[in-house]
C-alpha cells in the first residue's frame, strides 16, 4: 500500500509526474532526478522488490514523493483504470515519460520472430497503450508534457537488430506524430533518443559501445530537456552529428556494414 501524500497548498504547489520503466537503469536515474528537484512521482514497473527498494530510498527522509505501482506495459487493458487511479493518488498530472523497454538482439546470423514481436510489444505497443490515454488527458486539460525514450537505433534500420530498430523507429514516429497533434493544444511533446547508456540491457547488446554514458548523466540531459521544452534530443549529445552522418550513407554502402 503507497503512503498518503501530504496536501498541496497554494504556497507549496505539487508537480506530478508518472515514469512507467522505473525500477533500475536510466528509469531509477531519472526517478531519484524528479525527486531531487521536488516532484512527487508515480513509477510504475513489473519488478516489485527493485520498485520498493526505490520508493524507500526516495522517501527516505520521511517526504512522500514517491508512489509504486505494478504494472506489465503488454497487459493494456490495466492502462485507463491505472492511470485514472495514479492520477487521483497524485491530485493531477503534469508529466508523463515512457521509459519501459527490452532489447533481446537475435545474434548475426538468425532472425528470432519471437523476440523481435516481444520487442515490438513492450517498446512500441506498451508505449502507444500509455501514450494515446495520456495525450487525451493532456489535451483535455490544455497542458502538460510527454517524454518518450526512444533510441538512436530508431534512426536507421540496421544489421544486427532488425526488431530493436522498428521498435524505436515506430516509436520515435508515433511520438512525432503526438507532437504534431498536441503543440496546438498547449501539450508538449520530448522524443529522447540515447546512444549507449551503462545498464543491464546495453549489456545485452553485441558489438563495439562507444561514448557510453552512465545513467545519471543520461537523466541530467533529459531533465534539462525538459526543463528547455526541447522537442528531440540525442544524449550523449555526440550522437546527434554521429546520426546525421549515418542517415545520409547511401543505401548502397549502408547495407554492406554489419552495424
Amino acid at each position: 500500500m503507497n503512503p498518503t501524500l501530504s496536501p498541496a497548498t497554494p504556497l507549496r504547489p505539487r508537480r506530478r509526474a508518472i515514469l512507467v520503466g522505473a525500477s533500475s537503469g536510466l528509469g531509477a536515474a531519472l526517478a531519484r532526478k524528479l525527486a531531487r528537484e521536488g516532484w512527487t512521482i508515480a513509477l510504475i514497473a513489473r519488478r516489485a522488490e527493485l520498485l520498493e527498494r526505490l520508493q524507500a530510498e526516495i522517501n527516505a527522509d520521511g517526504i512522500i514523493r514517491a508512489l509504486t505501482y505494478i504494472h506489465d506495459v503488454k497487459r493494456h487493458e490495466q492502462v485507463t483504470p491505472l492511470l485514472r487511479q495514479i492520477v487521483a493518488d497524485l491530485g493531477g498530472l503534469d508529466l508523463f515519460i515512457f521509459n519501459a523497454g527490452i532489447n533481446l538482439p537475435p545474434g548475426l546470423e538468425t532472425l528470432n520472430a519471437e523476440t523481435d514481436l516481444e520487442m515490438i510489444a513492450v517498446n512500441l505497443s506498451g508505449a502507444i497503450a500509455w501514450l494515446a490515454p495520456v495525450a487525451n488527458l493532456f489535451k483535455e486539460a490544455g497542458e502538460g508534457m510527454i517524454v518518450g525514450v526512444s533510441s538512436v537505433a530508431g534512426d536507421r534500420g540496421r544489421y544486427a537488430n532488425p526488431g530493436y530498430n522498428a521498435s524505436k523507429a515506430g516509436l520515435t514516429a508515433y511520438l512525432e506524430s503526438l507532437r504534431n497533434r498536441l503543440s496546438r493544444h498547449g501539450v508538449h511533446v520530448l522524443t529522447v533518443k540515447p546512444g549507449f547508456v551503462d545498464t543491464d540491457m546495453l549489456r545485452a547488446s553485441l558489438g563495439p559501445k562507444p561514448f557510453t554514458i552512465s545513467p545519471e548523466r543520461a537523466a541530467e540531459d533529459i531533465y534539462r530537456a525538459i526543463r528547455q521544452r526541447k522537442q528531440v534530443i540525442y544524449t550523449h549529445p555526440i550522437w546527434r552529428w554521429i546520426m546525421l552522418v549515418i542517415r545520409h550513407i547511401p543505401s548502397f554502402l549502408f547495407r554492406r556494414l554489419r552495424i
